[in-house]
């Protein structure tokens, strides 16, 4: 059984619910909910996952490892009901009055297995960012770290997914599925994860859908999991025709 999860911004608390109520309705194959912990944004990850499990019992938030001062408390670590944590390294913030330490993923991955041994932690796995066999390295210092699975970056291409799907063979995935729609989105992309797509890849919302749907048979097949992106587009228009993707 392929478990679905389906990303949400945490713009405020208002547009946060209100998104959940849409992918409630409008998308019932959705077993989960995670959630980025974006900097421009006051509401962080873990106090949006309290907010979204009443509605989504199995709410994963994302942590920022560089964001941990040695010896504080681990995010969502005392929170009752959270079951998972997905670790990331971080990005540096745009604002330098924004204090950052020098953890690493594993080392924070290690803090919740030790401190918070109730949680399951996930890694990340990004196959755009570095050379493939950097970040299987990566990927096996995490695993040794305590990671219990991957969520992976987006993939827009079956060519990629067919390679890191044996690349991360065996291990507890789950694969990123976005929808890039025009020009900007796609430049994005390109400029900001360096992704490299297809050459027949086309930025509308019915080709990513079409893509979304083949990506979802082929992570099935496998015994995978999938997480969905839904940047920029309605939310209806593009989860309700992936409910069945045959």
């Amino acid at each position: 059984m392929m478990d679905i999860s389906v990303e949400l911004i945490p713009r405020d608390r208002e547009t946060l619910l209100r998104d959940v109520a849409e992918v409630k309705a409008c998308f019932p194959p959705a077993d989960m909910i995670n959630i980025p912990d974006l900097l421009r944004f006051p509401l962080r990850s873990w106090d949006a996952a309290e907010l979204v499990r009443p509605h989504f019992p199995t709410v994963i938030p994302h942590i920022r490892a560089i964001d941990i001062a040695p010896g504080a408390p681990l995010p969502g670590a005392d929170q009752p009901g959270l079951g998972a944590v997905l670790v990331v390294q971080g990005d540096p913030p745009s604002d330098l009055r924004h204090l950052t330490y020098p953890n690493t993923t594993e080392s924070i991955i290690r803090r919740y297995r030790a401190e918070a041994p109730h949680l399951s932690v996930y890694a990340a796995f990004d196959p755009y960012r570095r050379a493939p066999y950097a970040e299987m390295e990566a990927v096996a210092r995490k695993k040794e770290a305590g990671a219990a699975g991957f969520f992976t970056q987006p993939i827009f291409d079956m060519r990629m997914l067919e390679l890191c799907m044996n690349w991360l063979h065996g291990e507890n995935v789950f694969w990123g599925i976005s929808p890039v729609v025009g020009p900007r989105s796609r430049s994005y992309w390109e400029t900001t994860n360096h992704v490299i797509f297809p050459h027949d890849f086309e930025p509308t919302l019915e080709a990513n859908i079409g893509f979304a749907r083949q990506m979802m048979r082929a992570v099935r097949a496998q015994g995978g999991n999938v997480y969905l992106m839904p940047l920029r587009v309605n939310l209806q228009r593009y989860l309700t025709p992936l409910c069945d993707p045959g």
